[in-house]
């Protein structure tokens, strides 16, 4: 049993002999056009390197979600989590859900989250966010600074929007650093830059994982972070087209739908 990571570096660029695989100049991924098929068949061939043994006590359920969980493991780690910081995360689908269980991991005892799908809020609330809002139906900027007493000292931008890097500019406090994570569909944002300026923000981008695959699945085998709560839909092979027409429409509260080959 095996779990497998869809990025396949070259681990010969410069950038993968520096032990950066995740900004490899030749990556590719399951599933992006041009660089290589999806995984929505019986049998994928990929290189040993991309491919994880799966200790007896984990699912293929926490296999699959190795992935959005090896990109949160990631960007948490680089935000040096202590227990006194206040953590924001903008955008509740998996990647911020995610954020929210491996923070936690790490200690933090204040995460407050926000998004425009109050399924997904609930969700994180009852994951232990303390605090979960939507933009459209309150003022999450005015609310989070009143809960967190002046705002919060790191965001998880995951949403890939303007309207949440705005908010993130306002949430920080002063030495604050914003974690881009969420992919635009636009080609480009804009920052205040005299409000980033002004409080002295640090913005790091973090694209997809640098070899935290092993760590999501060791923190999973430890009962350290538990994510099956993640899998909220399933659908049989022949369903597919629906199963992405949910996800795509971001309809009846879905996190995450799985396409199981078991179910008839």
């Amino acid at each position: 049993r095996i779990a497998v990571d869809p990025a396949m570096p070259c681990f010969s660029c410069d950038q993968c002999r520096a032990g950066r695989e995740h900004t490899c100049r030749h990556l590719r991924f399951l599933g992006c056009p041009g660089q290589a098929e999806g995984s929505l068949s019986e049998h994928v061939v990929m290189p040993e390197t991309s491919c994880f043994v799966l200790e007896d006590n984990v699912t293929f359920t926490q296999g699959v979600l190795s992935e959005p969980l090896a990109i949160a493991i990631y960007a948490t780690q680089q935000a040096s989590i202590t227990p006194d910081m206040t953590v924001g995360i903008l955008g509740s689908g998996p990647i911020g859900l995610s954020c929210l269980v491996s923070a936690r991991a790490q200690g933090a005892q204040m995460c407050v989250m926000t998004d425009l799908i109050n399924e997904r809020l609930t969700v994180a609330e009852t994951q232990g966010a303390t605090w979960a809002g939507n933009p459209r139906q309150q003022e999450v900027v005015k609310d989070i600074g009143e809960i967190t007493h002046g705002g919060v000292d790191v965001v998880f931008e995951c949403a890939g929007q303007q309207e949440t890097v705005d908010q993130a500019l306002d949430l920080l406090v002063p030495g604050g650093k914003l974690f881009m994570i969420g992919i635009p569909r636009l080609e480009r944002l804009t920052v205040d830059i005299h409000k980033a300026r002004r409080k002295e923000i640090t913005l790091i981008n973090v694209r997809r994982q640098n070899q935290c695959t092993q760590t999501a699945l060791a923190w999973m085998a430890q009962g350290k972070v538990h994510v099956d709560f993640m899998r909220t839909h399933s659908f049989p092979v022949d369903q597919t087209a629906q199963a992405f027409e949910l996800v795509a429409g971001y309809k009846d509260g879905v996190v995450k739908a799985f396409i199981d080959f078991s179910i008839a």
